[in-house]
């Protein structure tokens, strides 16, 4: 169990926290014909679309309020019920989703009775579902914004009196997982004969795919029929820390009941997945996963002759930080340092001496002996200042593409993730054979050929 201490330096340096209106947002992004605004200033929701729009290449559907300097202190009302306008006559999204910044927060709008207010006195609103939810970016960040979006969604739609269905689950993802991951986590639950409402789901909304027609709102994702049928469902698989709240709330509302996962990363991890769908279906575990396990362990077993004895500096959100920092554990690397933006029940249970709640600037004086480095793309400049090899994880990644096809849950994922990182350490090695692997347990070595070779010639030779 992992000691979790705080930065206490008088400010934050190359910070590594996002805000909890994006982590909102982004989970509203996963939701179909849905209309995500951030309710303050322009340059707030500005930033965050800079960020949607580099990691995923994509057009990505974004509004404000557009506060300023008076509306913000008069209140927020007319500028609410301005966009609410504006966005149903030109977009025509079938849900509309709000969620605060620290400027309207600070100020204090009530934004649920302006949302009231506006149905009153809007009668136009009415073929259009409104969402709120608190998410002042003072406090918190991005996994906390996901975390509150959702357990809203779940309050707002999921239905207590939908019909049951004994094979049907919901799947709650955390912000962590690519729409890959999703993808895959569905496939694997479909392999049992079972359905899958995902909630939110990136995987139909990010996915990369060129629709036939333009659409303003969101491309995809979760419907409202699929969120109010979610009250249905025979069980909840919550994956990551942050959906508890979303799974309870389900459950007391709805009284479906969950079962949590903090990770899908790693083949104990994955091995409870496919149990728990096992026995949910009454089905055998289908050939195909029993293949990729079969195929993971040997990956486990190649990748450990370069992973094991590596020291290893991992910057990433709690619920991510604990999937990959435990595979790591698994393979032999030694997890050197370990920062965290925000604070998480996760944190405890990643396999480090000392988890840091900090910034870039602690990642990087920690790193400062450690072999590899793990972060998002704004950790390229400690890796370069550093000289260590950097593997990209979470978000954002601006510099590279393909993000949301990065596979790195389940068997396949875990797989793909072993591979990725061997291979990036394989990349640092100047000459090839195991004599030459400066990470390669001594016991390797002698088996490879003995001792390292001396630049001396050995006696005998130099008679000879």
């Amino acid at each position: 169990m992992a000691r979790v201490v705080e930065s206490k330096k008088a400010c934050t340096v190359n910070p590594l926290k996002m805000s909890q209106p994006l982590g909102a947002s982004f989970a509203f992004m996963g939701l179909d014909a849905c209309m995500p605004v951030m309710h303050g200033s322009q340059g707030c929701t500005s930033f965050g679309l800079v960020l949607l729009v580099r990691h995923f290449k994509e057009a990505i559907p974004l509004q404000t309020t557009a506060m300023n300097e008076v509306t913000t202190i008069l209140g927020g009302y007319e500028n609410i019920e301005a966009a609410l306008l504006n966005i149903r006559t030109r977009a025509k999204p079938r849900l509309i989703a709000i969620c605060s910044t620290g400027l309207t927060e600070t100020k204090g709008d009530d934004v649920d009775g302006h949302l009231k207010l506006a149905r009153q006195r809007k009668p136009e609103l009415a073929d259009t579902e409104l969402l709120y939810v608190s998410t002042p970016d003072y406090t918190g960040g991005f996994e906390d914004g996901w975390r509150h979006a959702t357990t809203a969604i779940v309050r707002s739609f999921a239905d207590p009196s939908a019909p049951r269905d004994a094979l049907r689950v919901n799947l709650l993802p955390g912000s962590h997982l690519t729409p890959a991951d999703i993808e895959e986590l569905r496939e694997v639950i479909e392999s049992f004969g079972l359905t899958a409402i995902v909630l939110p789901d990136l995987s139909r909304s990010l996915d990369g795919h060129i629709p036939p027609d333009w659409r303003g709102t969101t491309l995809g994702g979760t419907t409202l029929e699929e969120m109010r049928a979610a009250g249905g469902s025979a069980l909840t698989l919550a994956v990551g820390e942050q959906m508890r709240d979303a799974a309870l709330a389900l459950q007391e509302r709805c009284g479906v009941p969950f079962e949590l996962f903090d990770r899908l990363t790693g083949i104990e991890a994955c091995d409870r997945f496919v149990a728990a769908l096992a026995r949910l279906s009454g089905r055998p575990v289908p050939q195909r996963l029993r293949r990729q396990r079969s195929q993971l362990l040997d990956a486990m077993l190649d990748g450990h002759f370069h992973l094991g004895g590596v020291k290893a500096a991992i910057a990433a959100e709690p619920d991510l930080l604990l999937g990959v920092g435990s595979l790591l554990h698994e393979m032999g690397v030694e997890l050197r340092c370990c920062v965290a933006p925000t604070a998480s029940p996760a944190l405890e249970r990643v396999p480090a001496g000392t988890v840091v709640i900090g910034d870039l600037e602690d990642f990087e004086q920690g790193a400062a002996d450690c072999d590899v480095l793990l972060a998002h793309a704004h950790g390229r400049q400690a890796a370069q200042r550093l000289g260590k090899p950097l593997l990209r994880i979470g978000f954002p990644i601006f510099d590279h593409i393909g993000n949301a096809h990065r596979l790195r849950v389940g068997y396949r994922g875990t797989r793909n993730l072993v591979f990725e990182l061997a291979n990036l350490m394989i990349d640092q090695i100047p000459h090839h054979g195991p004599q030459d692997w400066p990470l390669a347990p001594e016991s390797l070595r002698a088996a490879q050929g003995g001792a390292q070779p001396s630049a001396e010639p050995a006696p005998a030779a130099a008679e000879a």
